[in-house]
């Protein structure tokens, strides 16, 4: 009923907002006397902010034409290497020939965003990898007849995944599936499989959530189990492929993220109505593209969710050595073979430092030099992998970490990345994403 019930308030708000263009459109028009007014402007901007702010998101694209290799431009394009029911492997192709590029898989998080969050860590590593990423699917668009998805099979996924591409495939694992990779990467050393990766970094992930707990954290380990089922799961409604699915909805995550920063939120707007009427465009048209990222949600299936919510946060399994895949315990300890690299942010309000470090004491067994730590200095969440910092001083620190442990390959050193031509989106003060 609450699932319908949005439905129905989404399509009613899409309408007002298509109304209140229209009409700001109609306010700033030359052709129409009243535009003259020194209130037109002001209202219509006003009525501008509301129809984007409900306006309807689909999934975003990636957008990434173009990159630089060597100085040089070079063309992008876009491959699905492999179609699962519940996300896709895809494949970032430079038109480049004769390197010797790390291949590398960015993990992207099943959080109730698309991967396209990710857009600005793929751009940055492009010029000298050959990157993948998960390509995660919307769980009200795939049919009941697909069957389930839970924290077991996105673990099979990445290991499938990791299968078709191959030995020397290196991995990134990027907030929420620090722990299914950090599982997978335990399996396939305990296995001695072929395609276990040289190396894993894992960016602002919840390995043990007792250290520093956020307001994340604390909400999913004082509340219940029972709550999160009776309480946040629905029913995907007819008008969807998934009709009948039972999901964690996206609108509830981003309800949830919205809450935990709801004053910098309405700063950002109102920072964003001035804009319009201060004539800014790009001040503007940066902030509107970060909320037209930020507000495209999608669903979680409701078994991976609420296992998501059991043993990552409430029983913090992987810590304490009782993360079971399909019959088995997924050991930290076994990791021999993969170089680990924990990287945090030290204004991270949604993993708290020490969350993701954990991951290196776990690894007992794995040698010193195989273990890496950075902290990123005045980096919240959303800019450990996106914005400047990541760029100037997170991913250069990836690239070298990564090429050190390239076992498959010898790379040449990498060029200094040219600052994309993009207008990069803006993140409001305080405001972060998981």
């Amino acid at each position: 009923m609450l699932y319908a019930a949005y439905e129905m308030q989404k399509a009613w708000l899409a309408g007002m907002g298509m109304a209140a263009q229209t009409s700001s459109d109609w306010l700033l028009s030359t052709s129409n006397p009243l535009a003259w007014a020194p209130t037109a402007p002001v209202m219509a901007r006003a009525l501008e902010v509301f129809a984007h702010s409900v306006e309807v998101r689909g999934k975003p694209a990636f957008g990434l034409h173009s990159t630089i290799v060597d100085g040089a431009s070079v063309p992008v394009s876009e491959a699905v290497v492999l179609r699962k029911p519940f996300g896709q492997l895809k494949h970032f192709q430079r038109g480049v020939s004769g390197r010797s590029d790390p291949r590398i898989l960015v993990v992207a998080p099943m959080s109730g965003h698309y991967a396209t969050l990710l857009r600005g860590t793929v751009e940055r590593l492009l010029p000298d990898h050959e990157v993948y990423i998960t390509d995660w699917r919307d769980a009200r668009a795939v049919p009941t007849g697909e069957g389930r998805f839970d924290l077991n099979d996105y673990v099979d996924y990445l290991i499938e995944f990791l299968e078709l591409l191959g030995p020397d495939t290196h991995m990134l694992a990027v907030c929420q599936p620090s722990v299914p990779a950090l599982a997978a990467v335990a399996l396939m050393n305990e296995d001695g499989h072929p395609c276990t990766p040289p190396s894993l970094t894992l960016m602002g992930g919840p390995v043990d959530t007792r250290k520093a707990p956020t307001s994340v954290n604390e909400l999913a380990f004082k509340r219940p189990f029972a709550w999160f089922e009776q309480t946040v799961i629905q029913e995907v409604p007819g008008i969807y492929p998934g009709a009948g699915r039972k999901v964690y909805p996206g609108y509830l995550q981003l309800s949830g993220f919205m809450s935990m920063n709801l004053a910098n939120h309405m700063k950002s707007h109102w920072e964003l109505f001035k804009h319009l009427v201060e004539g800014d465009e790009d001040s503007a048209e940066a902030t509107k593209a970060f909320y037209d990222e930020y507000r495209a949600v999608c669903d979680m299936t409701a078994e991976f969710y609420l296992q998501t919510i059991d043993m990552v946060f409430q029983r913090q399994a992987l810590a304490t050595g009782s993360f079971t895949h399909r019959g088995r315990i997924a050991d930290p300890a076994k990791i021999t073979k993969t170089a680990l690299l924990a990287i945090e942010g030290e204004r991270d309000d949604i993993s708290g430092i020490g969350q993701t470090r954990a991951a290196l004491d776990l690894a007992v067994n794995l040698a010193a030099d195989k273990k890496q730590y950075h902290l990123a200095l005045g980096a919240g969440h959303y800019g450990i992998f996106n914005g400047s910092k990541w760029r100037d001083s997170i991913a250069p620190a990836v690239e070298a970490f990564v090429r050190t442990h390239d076992t498959g390959r010898v790379a040449p050193a990498p060029k200094r990345v040219v600052t994309p031509r993009h207008v990069e989106p803006i993140v409001p003060p305080g405001v972060e994403v998981a």
